[in-house]
């Protein structure tokens, strides 16, 4: 009887037949992984990707230095994304809520806003009166209106002094910037047109004129330049970046007597009774102007009326500029982190030649050491994304937080950072994958790791 062919019991056995049995422990040990993994697979298909990601991971972490130093570029480029689109919706967030509480106010302001600012000048005086307020009073769809004189200077309680904004405003003047009073009441039209020595404290100079004597300011008197005056109410924190919490409000009147002395005003604010009828109100108020400040036809008009969306508008025009900043800040950092990650592979695919030679050797498909680099590829991008994610969310939520805008996270903040670094994988580790599957496995089992 012919003896039979001995069966091959062990890989380690059909190596050594081969003549390409590992030289050193490590290539033991990668062949002890291989062989489990092929295991594995030749059991249950279906946990492939199971094995892929394991073999990812362990990669990973092995060289974990290197990992983390690769990751960097996607981490930073991320983040800057999430703080930069923080930083919009929170700007966007707020002027939605502001157009809807302040979407019909109107500002009306000296000097022309397409002339030069030099040949303007930033001293030139106001070239707006008490009578301008009183001439557009009656226009018809126009719900308040108040002119608005404003200096600088110091208020004092006892011990205490603050120096911060005073503004002589209108009784309509709370409505227009619909005003929330904490304690107290705004003052009252008799106050206004006697110039009564009355105020209405903003919440920063409350706390900082009341908070160390514990004090209820309500009645209490205050010296604010040379003449004493006492207080009617307080207001509630107004919050934003373009509210003022650091302003003390007194009757038009009182400010025109006792800070500032001259017959013009610094502005005038008007509100319409909806938003649907600002601009006609808008152009009702600009040919009233012009035939009070004898405005020939065709000559430039020497004062601007902008509505509060326009305004909005202009004042957010920095946040813009910031975000497409961050946005091109990030947009470098992503694509450095891209090509470390193609570099990075291209390493790995090098230092473990022998390995993909010893699987596809035992049956592994090209499409299998793809996936494999290219999982790779994809968990170290995740992981950029998440370290990012954070990050930005901090920043963004001390950005927003500094600047008093709402916080806003959105599932596109949350799926953004998944959706780039998936992307930066596959553009940047497809390369490196395919270099990987297509070597010839003869070549690679000749190579000692």
């Amino acid at each position: 009887m012919r003896n039979k062919p001995p069966q091959i019991q062990r890989p380690a056995s059909f190596l050594t037949d081969m003549e390409v049995a590992p030289t050193s422990a490590v290539q033991t040990s990668s062949l002890k992984n291989v062989l489990t993994e092929l295991r594995v697979h030749r059991r249950r298909r279906g946990s492939e990707f199971g094995a892929n990601l394991g073999s990812a991971l362990e990669a990973l972490w092995a060289n974990r230095g290197r990992s983390f130093l690769t990751a960097l570029g996607i981490f930073i480029g991320v983040a800057a994304v999430i703080a930069a689109l923080t930083l919009t919706q929170g700007v966007n967030a707020y002027v939605n809520n502001q157009l809807a509480q302040l979407g019909s106010a109107i500002i009306i302001s000296s000097g022309n806003s397409n002339k030069d600012a030099i040949s303007q000048g930033t001293s030139a005086p106001s070239t707006l009166t008490p009578r301008d307020a009183q001439s557009i009073a009656h226009i018809p769809h126009l719900a308040a209106v108040s002119p608005i004189i404003t200096v600088s200077s110091q208020a004092v309680f006892g011990n205490q002094n603050w120096t911060t904004q005073v503004e002589g405003v209108a009784t309509d003047y709370q409505t227009i910037q619909n005003l929330q009073m904490a304690q107290g009441t705004w003052f009252s039209s008799t106050d206004e047109n006697n110039g009564g020595a009355v105020a209405v404290l903003g919440d920063t100079v409350t706390h900082n004129l009341f908070d160390a004597t514990g004090v209820n300011p309500i009645g209490q008197s205050i010296r604010i330049g040379s003449g004493i005056f006492r207080v009617e109410g307080t207001l509630i924190p107004q919050g934003g970046s373009f509210s003022q919490d650091d302003v003390i409000y007194v009757p038009l009147k009182t400010a025109q007597l006792r800070l500032k002395n001259l017959p013009t005003v610094d502005q005038i604010q008007a509100q319409a009774d909806s938003t649907n009828d600002v601009n006609q109100t808008a152009q009702a108020i600009t040919t009233i102007l012009r035939q009070n400040h004898h405005i020939q036809p065709g000559a430039t008009d020497d004062f601007t009326v902008m509505t509060f969306t326009q305004f909005l508008q202009r004042a957010g025009a920095g946040t813009d500029i910031l975000t497409a900043l961050l946005v091109g800040i990030a947009a470098i950092s992503l694509t450095v982190g891209g090509i470390g990650i193609m570099n990075i592979m291209l390493v790995s695919v090098v230092e473990r030649t022998w390995e993909i030679g010893i699987r596809m050797s035992l049956g592994a498909r090209r499409r299998d050491i793809r996936n494999q680099f290219l999982i790779e590829a994809i968990m170290l991008c995740l992981i950029g994304g998440i370290v990012g994610l954070l990050l930005g969310l901090l920043i963004g939520g001390a950005v927003t937080r500094a600047s008093q805008l709402p916080f806003v996270v959105t599932p596109v903040t949350l799926i953004l950072p998944f959706a780039v670094s998936t992307g930066i994988a596959i553009a940047f580790g497809l390369y490196p994958a395919i270099r990987a599957s297509r070597l010839d496995p003869i070549e690679a089992l000749r190579t000692e790791e």
